[in-house]
């Protein structure tokens, strides 16, 4: 009896704490806040994650070069490149296309470009990763998705348009 009076009691704590979220979402503010809010707290999040996966991500894009396509040069589409942390591990002279459904990434992305000049932005596609309808068939070599998939509404999906847009 007296855990379910313990289980009530937080139940409420929680939902209280959480009021002025709700509150938010019910007048439509709490989406546009999160879709802005969120690249600023990405930014450092990146910095840290990139510092300790470095010398994994540095053995695992190393051998990158060898997909690139007929003409030599290698098309590299990132889903979900945010804002572009994998930039200084991809391959000098990498024609890039970015793909991420949320814009307020641009400025950190391009930053990020601007830091990175071994590499040449192609198109950078603002929509879902599960509608990459803008790139054409088989023009991709490779395909980099970074803590993507888990916050995409269908990875299958993902899959299928990433299948698609990678060459045979």
């Amino acid at each position: 009896m007296e855990a379910s009076w313990l289980v009530v009691l937080l139940r409420t704590g929680v939902q209280l704490l959480a009021s002025p979220i709700y509150l938010l979402w019910y007048l439509g503010v709490w989406g546009p806040f999160c879709k802005r809010a969120f690249p600023l707290l990405m930014v450092p999040v990146s910095v840290c994650y990139n510092w300790t996966m470095a010398a994994k991500k540095k053995k695992l894009f190393s051998n990158l070069k060898d997909f690139a396509g007929p003409s030599g040069v290698l098309t590299l589409l990132e889903i979900g490149a945010g804002t572009g942390t994998n930039f200084k591990f991809y391959p000098a002279g990498c024609r890039l296309i970015c793909n991420d459904k949320n814009d307020s990434f641009s400025k950190f992305l391009h930053k990020s470009l601007s830091q990175n000049r071994h590499l040449q932005l192609e198109q950078y596609v603002i929509a879902p990763a599960e509608d990459l309808s803008q790139i054409p068939n088989a023009s991709v070599d490779v395909v980099v998705g970074t803590l993507v998939l888990c916050s995409v509404e269908s990875s299958e999906r993902v899959l299928k348009e990433v299948l698609r847009v990678l060459r045979p």
